[in-house]
């Protein structure tokens, strides 16, 4: 869009102050908050939002519209003021509510709980990283869809970053990668303002952040005065014609702007200003002293102008689609499908069944087995590994690979990345239109963490492929080898966690992954080859994943049997070996195949205690960490695993020494029913 005429600079300025002022107040209220930002940044953000910023408040999830991250996510006074004076379903007693319980406007942005709020930020560089997600995701689906005689998907991503966001090496993982791939509708406003919680930036941040960014390909413009909207307005459509680079503005601010006795100084970061000087700030901005949270009508009029220009883009952008679909009604109807969210109807009709002939497989090849089978028929299913693809077999052949020159590509290269390719995922899904998926080994799952709980806190379907999961891995030793991993991740709320013990357990694992709709799931694959339960013998195997646990196989005899063991991934195999020397010790024991806790939690008591019955011993076999067992399934429970960490050696030289045999499962099988 080319920037319309601006208004008299009387009123560009009420405008800016009204977003000031009302973030003031908002914190001042609150008792707690950030003025700091809103206070040196409400001028870019209004330039931002006012000439160029395509969206409609009426419709928040219009899918053309153009997203705004606040990566600063601290500065939300500033955004809940931008949501609620250009029309979006934020009411002023909401602004006035700012920080407290059961609000619209929490204390850092949260998607899904505001209308308009594109991504959770608050964590430092990881809007930043989510925003070069949805820019992919754009350019991707502009590749895919887009056609000569018609355009749908052209959108442009714009962030407002802060010193600190720049600080995290997660924003300069996602730049250099953004840079390399050329997202030239990748726009973000660099809020300059020399000052951090600590003081002012020189004490720990001096390098030339510009030419850092210029170094990893992106378009660097500097704007010496944060206010001066003209100079902010030209740097933002030259950013705009940049379309073979990402850009990076970097505007000079002022924190807390206005205010006399705390511009430009660390006070004015992460408290209220106080009383006096609210009075003190609002008089040197020409700004009525009472009332509070005063908007003056014709800023407001001004502002609520976005109202009536989103419908009309909005109304625009549909007669297109219409267009669209009667010349192109395949792609229309599957860009439809696709944003919607809905899987086709037969995209699991590709995967495979193993059967015992097949041979051992490790979980990794059956996962890699999986995706291929499901891509053709999943062409929403977008990703790829740090690095990794060959080691965890995430590559999906004849999909292309997604860069500069090869936009409908939907294999990712994310480089040794581990941290942002999980926000770039959230990212992904943040936009929707694609399942997104990353791979690494399990042990580098903890660079993971941030992004990961971010897509736990916010409902979002993004598929993990962690493979090399225990010490089974072998030669690599302690390094490499995950031990507490398992337990921190199903720490997470809302992620489930599916290790599984065969290669028909990860196909019915890859089910519930691709199925899921409202969360995160990691998949836990091993490096070693296993051996398959066949369907035959197991029937109940498909069914039982997706319970999160089941009987995979029941004592000789009738009645209650005298143990359970309860295995997960590779462990499973040893618990049917120990079954069966138990049994000749006359000792009848149940075999429980757990893949999941979480999906397992959610099921029926009745068919939680059907598979681990109440007062049965019960001794869980896991290739990690023992915490968690015991609180989870009760006092009777003991476990074979690992309280230390792993040793370099061949991976079945490693699991004996560490008691992962037969004859340590069924001695320890023996003292638990002393």
């Amino acid at each position: 869009m080319t920037p319309s005429a601006t208004s008299s600079v009387s009123l560009d300025e009420l405008c800016v102050n009204t977003l000031r002022l009302l973030s003031v107040d908002m914190v001042q209220k609150a008792g707690s908050g950030h003025p700091g930002l809103p206070l040196g940044s409400a001028a870019m953000a209004y330039a931002l939002w006012d000439r160029f910023l395509r969206v409609n408040p009426a419709d928040p999830n219009w899918p053309d519209r153009d997203r705004f991250v606040l990566s600063a996510g601290h500065g939300c006074a500033l955004l809940y003021s931008l949501l609620h004076v250009t029309g979006y379903d934020l009411s002023l007693d909401e602004l006035k509510q700012f920080r407290q319980w059961e609000s619209k406007t929490p204390g850092h942005p949260e998607f899904g709980m505001t209308p308009g709020v594109e991504a959770t930020t608050g964590p430092l560089g990881q809007g930043f990283a989510s925003a070069v997600g949805m820019a992919i995701a754009e350019t991707h689906l502009a590749a895919r869809f887009n056609q000569p005689d018609h355009t749908v998907v052209d959108h442009f991503t714009y962030v407002l970053a802060s010193d600190g966001d720049l600080m995290e090496g997660i924003a300069s993982e996602a730049g250099s990668l953004a840079g390399h791939l050329g997202l030239g509708k990748l726009v973000v406003l660099y809020a300059d303002n020399h000052i951090t919680i600590e003081g002012n930036t020189d004490i720990a941040f001096t390098e030339d952040r510009c030419g850092r960014f210029a170094s990893f390909g992106w378009h660097v413009q500097h704007v010496a005065d944060g206010n001066d909207l003209e100079a902010v307005t030209a740097a933002i459509q030259a950013a705009r014609e940049q379309t073979d680079q990402p850009s990076l503005i970097a505007v000079r601010t002022h924190i807390g702007y206005g205010s006399p006795h705390k511009q430009d100084s660390a006070s004015a970061h992460g408290e209220p200003l106080g009383v006096d000087e609210v009075l003190l700030t609002k008089e040197r901005l020409g700004w009525p002293a009472e009332p509070a949270f005063h908007i003056p009508p014709e800023a407001l009029d001004h502002f609520r102008q976005t109202v009536t220009r989103g419908k009309e883009w909005q109304n625009a952008w549909e007669e297109k689609l219409e267009a669209y679909g009667k010349a192109h009604p395949d792609l229309a109807a599957e860009f439809k499908r696709i944003m919607s969210g809905t899987l086709p109807a037969d995209w699991d009709a590709s995967l495979p069944t193993f059967t015992a002939e097949s041979g051992a497989l490790a979980t990794r090849a059956a996962s890699g087995k999986c995706i291929n089978a499901i891509a053709p028929r999943l062409p929403e299913l977008m990703g790829g590994s740090a690095d990794l693809a060959p080691s965890t077999q995430t590559f999906m052949e004849g999909a292309g690979t997604f860069q500069s020159n090869e936009r409908a590509g939907r294999n990712m290269h994310f480089g040794i990345r581990e941290h942002s390719m999980g926000a770039i995922l959230n990212g992904m899904a943040y936009h929707q239109g694609l399942i997104p998926y990353g791979a690494t080994f399990l042990v580098f799952s903890d660079y993971m963490r941030p992004p990961m709980r971010l897509a736990a806190i916010n409902d979002l379907p993004v598929i993990y492929v962690f493979t090399h999961d225990s010490i089974g891995m072998g030669e690599d030793g302690p390094t490499h080898q995950p031990i507490e991993q398992l337990l921190c991740l199903r720490s997470v709320p809302n992620l489930f966690v599916v290790r599984p013990a065969d290669a028909n357990e990860t196909v019915a694992a890859w089910r519930v992954a691709v199925e899921r709709q409202n969360g995160p799931v990691a998949l836990i694959l091993t490096r070693q080859k296993l051996p398959i339960l066949d369907l035959e013998h197991y029937p109940g195997l498909m069914s039982g994943v997706s319970q999160g646990g089941y009987v995979l196989s029941e004592a000789d005899g009738d009645g209650v049997p005298d143990l359970i063991l309860v295995g997960t991934g590779s462990e499973v195999h040893l618990a049917l070996e120990s079954q069966k020397q138990l049994a000749s010790e006359g000792v009848r024991a149940r075999v429980v195949s757990l893949p999941c806790w979480e999906l397992f939690a959610t099921q029926s008591k009745e068919y939680r205690e059907q598979v681990v019955m109440p007062g049965v011993p019960l001794l869980a076999i896991e290739a990690g960490s023992t915490l968690g067992w015991e609180t989870y399934f009760g006092s009777q429970t003991a476990t074979v695993g690992i309280t230390g960490f792993g040793a370099s050696a061949p991976g079945e030289t490693v699991m004996r020494e560490y008691g992962f045999t037969v004859e340590n499962v069924c001695k320890r099988a023996q003292a638990l029913l002393q």
